[in-house]
């Protein structure tokens, strides 16, 4: 690929990058009403600042990570595979998000979201130790293995794996951490090496 055409193809996997992952967000956000219930709030700053951004800006750096890898990559590219931490951090500054978070728990998930991401982006991408790889699988494994049940815990008896509306809720939750497992993987890949000629 030459210079020409690199910056378009940039600006391209920018964008698709980041509509997907406000899409993505859109989505999670679904999932977690679903997980409340009536008691689900929408407003302006908690959805669209603290869930919908901190989505299309994840997806955002990961297609320029992809950008980057299609064209051998570049210096410090690879800490781009800390994107999903944009996740855990924007939420934090919502007035009061921090403290709520060390007295209570409460923005722990997004938190433990990105860290699947990571995790499992670097288990999946056939670069690095084995054993590290394998270590981190097998957490990210446990941990959507937990999310299966999370429906239940949550929402109760009418979220349990036995009710079709449960099963589906934990297939949605765990469908949209694979997604961004996947999408994770980008900056720990192999890159494509450019051919001299």
């Amino acid at each position: 690929m030459d210079d020409k055409s690199a910056e378009p193809a940039a600006a391209s996997l920018i964008v698709i990058g980041a509509i997907c992952g406000l899409a993505w967000a859109a989505g999670l956000r679904a999932y977690m009403a679903e997980l409340v219930g009536f008691a689900s709030r929408f407003d302006w700053v908690g959805t669209f600042a603290v869930i919908l951004l901190p989505g299309a800006l994840t997806g955002g750096l990961l297609g320029w990570a992809e950008s980057l890898r299609r064209v051998g990559g570049a210096p410090h590219w690879r800490w781009l595979a800390l994107s999903p931490l944009v996740l855990a951090v924007v939420p934090l500054f919502r007035p009061g998000a921090f403290m709520e978070l060390v007295t209570t728990g409460i923005g722990g998930a997004a938190v433990g979201v990105a860290l699947i991401g990571i995790g499992g982006g670097y288990a999946i991408s056939g670069r690095g130790r084995l054993w590290g790889r394998i270590a981190a699988g097998v957490l990210v494994g446990a941990s959507l293995a937990a999310t299966v049940f999370t429906p239940a815990a949550i929402g109760g008896a009418m979220l349990t794996l036995t009710e079709p509306r449960g099963a589906w809720v934990a297939v949605l939750g765990v469908s949209f951490l694979l997604v961004l497992v996947l999408a994770s993987s980008i900056p720990f890949r192999r890159v494509h090496r450019q051919s001299a000629g």
